[in-house]
């Protein structure tokens, strides 16, 4: 599309909100895009883009893998725009083009390098056109905005141009099938020790042939629809990655990678599984980018998990974590629930589940409780569970239901409550599982913890892999 007045219009309107939010101290990352789409509905279509564009979309691990790209793109010299700090819709990648071009819109930078929501596909990738675009994987989301595996997918294979590059995720098979007549390239993970033969979860939304229709035979199942499948009937099968992890090594914190047909150890971040999926996601873009395997491993080993995703210390001898556990994702949920469960020793942990913004001014869905493993915090391992917050009830019920003992579950609808219902002494760990809107709150929670550990008497540590 060719710029227009409108365009023009909006785009000095979206620089001056841009410039008056900066006087206020304010990072301008979402208002000046919320502006100019407001004027100019096709803004983006408008907005010259860089040379080169990258994307990241998913329903999990997107923010956590661009992260990872940038902070590795950044510590190899490049120069990019990103909406790191920024909104993942619309908006926001409107206000990080504004941000960083010259008054006519020219792009500043040659680079970008945008984490997209999936959701808000139609109204970014035709305009945007990624030269590249990793998806992590396609799981169920937020009932209100996501419904269900097939929307999404269904959204991405019409909005994903013809010309962006794919790299997708091998062990997904929803993911790996998304526009087969686009090039495209997969990672993945080899067969583990704890991998099964059968899925151990509620949900789990690959149990056919997406050629014939036959029952799959599952070669290893993961976690849900994560795993390796072929059709005994037609012949289909998982495709095999580019880009594979052969096993990880916690203790050293490396993982032992195939790159294009050559094997060699990386740094890992940390050892959980959706991480490690996340350090080869990012290792597979910025291969396929053109960033030599020696830059991606010196830039690897500076990297850490952002510490609004997992956080760990060590308090007078025992741990205490903050993991993300997205509220209204059963699959991000269960995925937590799980991690806290397989953490070494005696454990406390905390459920702040509630959408900040729903718990206030909605009414919340709640099924998705009920496509979530509550059962894996039904552990002889895991001491107590408290929860707190405006559907603490329903958070209650559903841990009867998964068959916790009643003596273990103290809830409240007063979150100020959480923690005075929380034991901390005899256990090794406290886990706090919360929302993406309860960052702050979860903070304030973590240090009155940490103060409690520190009244206690010194525990000897014991060492464990992570």
């Amino acid at each position: 599309m060719r710029k227009n007045l409108r365009f023009y219009l909006a785009l000095l309107c979206a620089k001056g909100t841009a410039a008056g939010l900066r006087l206020l101290g304010r990072k301008a990352t979402n208002m000046p895009g919320s502006c100019a789409i407001r004027l100019c509905p096709d803004f983006l279509g408008r907005m010259p883009r860089p040379t080169r564009v990258i994307g990241v979309t998913g329903t999990n691990g997107k923010t956590s893998t661009s992260n990872m790209v940038e902070d590795m793109l950044a510590s190899c010299g490049y120069d990019f725009i990103c909406n790191g700090n920024g909104s993942n819709v619309d908006t926001g990648v409107a206000a990080a083009l504004i941000n960083h071009s010259t008054l006519l819109g020219k792009p500043k930078k040659d680079l970008a390098v945008f984490e997209l929501d999936e959701r808000s596909a139609p109204r970014i990738l035709p305009y945007l056109r990624p030269d590249i675009l990793l998806i992590t994987n396609i799981f169920r989301d937020s009932y209100k905005r996501n419904a269900h595996v097939e929307f999404i997918l269904d959204i991405l294979n019409r909005y994903i141009p013809d010309s962006t590059r794919l790299i997708l995720n091998a062990d997904d098979l929803l993911c790996a099938g998304i526009r087969p007549e686009n090039p495209r390239v997969y990672f993945g993970i080899d067969r583990q020790p704890d991998d099964g033969d059968t899925c151990r979860n509620i949900v789990q939304d690959v149990r056919v042939c997406p050629q014939c229709g036959g029952k799959l035979t599952w070669d290893f199942v993961r976690y849900h629809h994560i795993g390796r499948a072929h059709c005994p009937a037609c012949g289909f099968a998982s495709p095999s990655p580019k880009y594979r992890v052969i096993f990880t090594d916690p203790a050293r914190r490396t993982m032992r990678v195939e790159l294009a047909g050559v094997e060699r150890e990386l740094p890992l971040p940390n050892s959980s599984t959706i991480n490690v999926y996340n350090s080869l996601a990012a290792v597979a873009l910025l291969s396929e980018f053109g960033l030599p395997a020696e830059k991606l491993a010196a830039a690897m080993d500076k990297l850490a998990v952002s510490e609004t995703r997992f956080n760990e210390e060590k308090v007078n001898g025992r741990s205490l974590v903050m993991h993300l556990a997205k509220g209204q994702n059963p699959i991000a949920c269960s995925r937590a629930f799980e991690n806290a469960r397989d953490y070494p020793g005696k454990k406390s942990v905390l459920l702040f589940l509630d959408d900040f913004y729903d718990a206030t001014h909605s009414v919340e869905s709640t099924p998705w409780l009920y496509d979530t493993d509550f059962e894996f915090l039904n552990d002889e391992n895991i001491a107590s569970i408290t929860v707190a917050g405006a559907r603490h009830w329903d958070v209650f019920l559903r841990l009867l239901m998964a068959g916790v003992p009643r003596e273990k579950i103290a809830h409240s609808g007063d979150t100020g409550r959480a923690v005075e219902l929380t034991p901390t002494d005899g256990v090794d760990t406290v886990f706090i599982l919360y929302d993406v809107f309860n960052i702050r709150f979860a903070n304030g929670v973590r240090d009155q913890i940490r103060e409690r550990l520190k009244a206690l008497p010194p525990k000897e540590e014991t060492a464990h892999e992570d």
